[in-house]
């Protein structure tokens, strides 16, 4: 058990990758706190997860609000005593258009997901942590933001600041013993946001496009970022901070 009886995080659990995450680390342990911002999602991988032999309770949040998102500290510490490790893998983004045509309303919807989502976990959940001497950010980020697919350009930026706000918390926070890290995963067909980041359906043509450009030959599973997500988490990885982590068969070389 890898990260047995650590207090943990999901956020955007109720589906997808942080559904992966989420039921990786209670497989190893974990005391999971499921968040979603849809409740019959994140209850539906509770109970997955309680039926498994797993430990999980939900608690719904949008990650946007700080208000919210300081409640969903407060039951993290109501619930198991101690934040070890947030997970911030919600995220949106716009649809695959040209950048000129990409609404305002989009924009702040993606920064405010992407982005500002970090901001707050970070502000309610750093004093948790210094409480409890330590913890662990996992940021979940974007090959997007390493090497930007055109049609994407608000949502590449927004990756790119949870990369390198990371190392910048990572440097800040390494004297508490927080450790900040992030994973850059390629492409996933499988996710709810995949049609959005193609510019329309998953067909044979854009699965063989976007196939292309990854050396390994297949696109990156919720499994694949769970992996990583086990390994930040847990004390294997207690002197790493401030990298990030690409999950994509070579994509980004």
């Amino acid at each position: 058990m890898r990260v047995q009886h650590k207090s943990i995080i999901v956020t955007g659990a109720g589906g997808g990758i942080g559904e992966g995450i989420a039921k990786r680390l209670a497989a190893e342990g974990a005391r999971v706190i499921v968040n979603d911002i849809q409740a019959s999602a994140g209850e539906r991988v509770v109970a997955e997860i309680t039926a498994a032999g797993g430990q999980a309770t939900f608690f719904q949040a949008d990650v946007t609000r700080s208000d919210q998102v300081q409640a969903l500290v407060q039951a993290a510490l109501d619930r198991h005593g101690r934040l070890d490790v947030v997970v911030n893998n919600a995220g949106w983004t716009h649809r695959n258009r040209p950048m000129l045509e990409v609404s305002e309303e989009e924009f702040d919807r993606v920064y405010a997901i992407n982005v500002k989502s970090i901001y707050l976990t970070a502000i309610h959940g750093v004093p948790a942590m210094r409480a409890g001497g330590g913890g662990s950010f996992i940021n979940i980020a974007s090959t997007a933001g390493v090497r930007p697919r055109p049609g994407l350009t608000w949502y590449n930026g927004s990756k790119g600041a949870v990369i390198t706000t990371s190392k910048s918390m990572a440097a800040e926070l390494g004297p508490d013993n927080i450790r900040v890290n992030c994973i850059n995963p390629v492409f996933n067909p499988d996710t709810g946001l995949a049609a959005e980041f193609a510019g329309g359906p998953i067909d044979d043509a854009r699965r063989a496009k976007f196939l292309a450009t990854i050396p390994l030959g297949r696109f990156s599973t919720a499994l694949d970022v769970a992996n990583a997500a086990l390994y930040l988490a847990s004390d294997e990885a207690a002197f790493i901070s401030g990298v990030c982590i690409e999950v994509d068969g070579a994509r980004c070389v």
